[in-house]
């Protein structure tokens, strides 16, 4: 079950991801998924570094930390895919 909800947590991490940055992102629906998974875990590692892993109530900033990583995941990711896919459209 630990699988399956860390595919949905990042592919809606993912989906905000692409919502907070401006323009167009040309990386597919599963690729960008896979961006908010590692988005979510690295939030995750920072907000466990700084001591908010686990709050009482809603962790807001480690949601916060989540969404931030994922923003910027997704951001490096889809320059990469574009660079990677425009270099196999010249060959």
């Amino acid at each position: 079950m630990g699988w399956l909800w860390a595919i949905i947590v990042g592919f809606v991490l993912g989906l905000i991801a692409k919502a907070i940055l401006p323009g167009k992102q040309h990386s597919p629906l599963w690729l960008t998924t896979i961006f908010g998974i590692i988005g979510g875990v690295v939030g995750n590692s920072i907000a466990r570094a700084i001591g908010i892993a686990e709050t009482k109530g809603i962790d807001w900033g480690r949601h916060g930390l989540q969404i931030a990583a994922a923003v910027v995941i997704v951001a490096l990711g889809d320059m990469c895919y574009m660079a990677l896919r425009g270099n196999r459209q010249r060959a």
